[in-house]
């Protein structure tokens, strides 16, 4: 499976660095030196990492064959995407990746159906599911352990707990939903997502 991790940015420097806007939780693994990602436009890469740093909070990387420059900004705005397993899960159990919350059904406790996950929005404060209700509305659902007691990887769904009014409230999120690798922590309270929306 394929997951956007970062989109590139502005030149770096004279020495072919660019930064990145990291769209994974995982920036240590995913954009590690010697990784090989591919990009979109596909005819920009593939590019291999050949180092990262942190300067003034934002990721810069290298990569090989890109000593300049002008060639780093003949990068900008390019997409870079990891080969994820399917499979594979975060180390903290209360966490998932979106790819793996994507189309879960959404039922409440007692087994009414209320609809599936569309996708996640990644907040500063927490995360939410955007769930398509079966009546074709949208509702958002707070990731927490209180609103979201089981994920049911197995059985393909998430069982919630709304408060009231919580199904029947039509509030839109002010800004963009960026699609991305984000990973979602927050039915253990903790803000697990990214500044894109874990995708990996």
């Amino acid at each position: 499976m394929q997951l956007v991790v970062a989109r590139i940015g502005r030149a770096h420097g004279i020495k072919g660095e660019v930064t990145v806007e990291v769209r994974t939780d995982e920036p240590e693994v995913r954009l590690a030196p010697g990784a090989v990602l591919a990009t979109d436009p596909a005819s920009a890469g593939p590019l291999t990492i050949a180092s990262g740093r942190v300067h003034s909070g934002r990721l810069l990387l290298r990569f090989e064959g890109v000593n300049d420059r002008t060639a780093a900004e003949a990068l900008r705005n390019t997409l870079l995407i990891a080969e994820v397993d399917p499979e594979e899960r975060p180390e903290d159990p209360d966490e998932y990746y979106d790819h793996q919350l994507v189309d879960l059904d959404v039922v409440t406790r007692d087994g009414t159906v209320v609809g599936r996950i569309e996708e996640i929005a990644h907040l500063p404060y927490q995360d939410l599911l955007v769930v398509r209700k079966t009546d074709g509305g949208e509702v958002l659902v707070p990731f927490v352990g209180e609103i979201v007691p089981e994920i049911d990887l197995a059985g393909q769904r998430a069982v919630i707990d709304p408060p009231p009014g919580l199904l029947d409230d039509r509030a839109e999120i002010a800004g963009p939903r960026v699609g991305g690798e984000g990973r979602s922590g927050g039915r253990n309270g903790n803000d697990g997502g990214n500044d894109g929306g874990k995708e990996a």
